[in-house]
Order: structure tokens, then C-alpha cells, then sequence
């Protein structure tokens, strides 16, 4: 069972989703909020998606995060379905935290759980989700915590993702300068003032252009350069549109 963006429930077999996968929508169930919860729901704005997708826990807007980042990630779908299976007699369903699809038209069905939480329950519905997942060729993987540097890094540049963020003379500047790796802050001051700078230099961070090691704490000494695929200014002006389209969808 899925809940279309259009807010309709439908029912289908199993073997039928990758033929209405597109039509996935809103979560399949609500996220509960409560006086003395010891988890965390929230929203968050995805650059990728442009609009909010719900998240219940710290963990899953962490997980969130790194999918909104990731270049390979098309689409996200938070709680996608519900998948109904029987065991020892009594009928059970699991909604998986994530749908996700890739560039490769690759499917990831994501749960993100630390391990130590995990309990029999969730082992028994995390092995029947991997299993369904394999009769449709798809992916299904339980995500611990990630690095606690690389989570933080990301978040710094999530900070900049909006398209308010781009300013397409600028971008142009700075993927300039930074085709000779430097210093963050250097490139940044080469181009203006970093008040002005910085907020464009991190937004195309975000959106990869630029690249830095995420494994070690973002600072003003790390060095960042061009991504491989921007081999010339040229990209900045696809990518002006590409983000002028995105604000619209905000």
C-alpha cells in the first residue's frame, strides 16, 4: 500500500510497485509527535526534491541529509509503502524509512536504525523487506549512524542549499579561481568579500562543484577545488538555470 501525491491510497501487488514506483508520493503513515518522546520527528527541505520530506528521528535527518548531498540520488521518498507479509500465523507490515532512486535507475529501500537498537522484531522486517526487495532486482540496506565529521560537515553545507544562495557571477569567480586548489578562505577573499562570497562558495560545495576531503572538520584552511566535471565556466550558466527552476518549485 502507497499514498500518491495527490493524497490517494492505493493497493497493488508486490511485483506490480517498480510499474507505479513514479507515483509514490506522500508518506504512507504519519509521523506521531507526543509529550515525553524520545525521538525527534521534524521536516526537512530537500534541494534535490524541492519541498519538505518528513524524517522521525536525528538519525534519519542525518540519513536525509546525506541523500539530499548525494549527486547519484534523483528522488527520495520518505516512509514509501507498507509492506504486508504473514508470520507464524499473524500478519505483519513494515514502511521502510526511505525510497530511494538513482541516476543508473537503481532502487535503494533504505531503514535507518543505530544497531544497537535494533531488536527481533526489526530483524524479522528488515530480512522479509530485503527479501521483497530482491524479487524486484532492488536494494535494501539498514544505515547505523554515520561519521560524526562527515554528518556535520554536511550540515554546515545543507545550510547553503537553498537556490537563495547562488549568485551566478560569483559562482562563475570562484570555480575560476578554485581551479588551482587553495585554501577556502583565500579563494573566497580572492573573488570579493567573503560575506558575499562564502555563502556562494558553500552552496556550490553542496551542489559538488566544488570539492573538499568531508572526512576531516570543514574549516577556513580547507582546501577546496573544481570538481572533475567542471571543466569550463560554461556549467555555471546551466546550472543558473537548473537552480532558477528549482526556486520556482519552493
Amino acid at each position: 500500500m502507497f499514498v500518491t501525491e495527490g493524497g490517494v491510497e492505493r493497493r497493488v501487488p508486490w511485483e506490480w510497485l517498480p510499474e507505479v514506483v513514479g507515483e509514490l508520493g506522500r508518506p504512507a503513515r504519519s509521523f506521531p509527535s507526543y509529550r515525553g518522546q524520545r525521538n525527534f520527528p521534524g521536516w526537512y527541505w530537500s534541494s534535490k526534491m524541492g519541498r519538505r520530506i518528513g524524517f522521525e528521528s536525528w538519525v534519519e535527518r542525518d540519513h536525509l541529509v546525506a541523500l539530499d548531498f548525494d549527486a547519484s540520488v534523483v528522488r527520495i521518498v520518505s516512509q514509501p509503502f507498507w509492506l504486508l507479509w504473514s508470520h507464524g500465523g499473524k500478519q505483519r507490515r513494515h514502511a521502510p524509512d526511505f525510497l530511494v532512486s538513482s541516476a543508473d535507475g537503481g532502487v535503494l529501500v533504505l531503514d535507518s536504525r543505530p544497531q544497537e537498537l535494533i531488536g527481533e522484531r526489526d530483524r524479522e522486517a528488515f530480512e522479509a523487506t530485503g527479501r521483497a526487495c530482491a524479487v524486484l532486482g532492488w536494494r535494501h540496506a539498514v544505515w547505523d549512524r554515520l561519521d560524526g565529521v562527515v554528518v556535520a560537515n554536511q550540515k554546515w553545507l545543507a545550510g547553503y542549499r537553498h537556490p537563495r544562495c547562488f549568485d551566478e557571477l560569483v559562482a562563475a569567480r570562484l570555480l575560476e579561481v578554485f581551479q588551482r586548489p587553495r585554501p577556502l578562505v583565500d579563494g573566497a577573499e580572492l573573488v570579493g568579500d567573503p560575506l558575499g562570497t562564502l555563502p556562494v562558495l558553500y552552496h556550490l560545495m553542496w551542489k559538488q562543484l566544488l570539492v573538499a576531503d568531508l572526512s576531516v572538520v570543514l574549516s577556513h584552511r580547507t582546501v577546496v577545488r573544481c570538481a572533475p566535471q567542471v571543466a569550463n565556466l560554461a556549467r555555471v550558466a546551466n546550472l543558473a538555470d537548473e537552480l532558477a527552476a528549482t526556486g520556482r518549485r519552493a
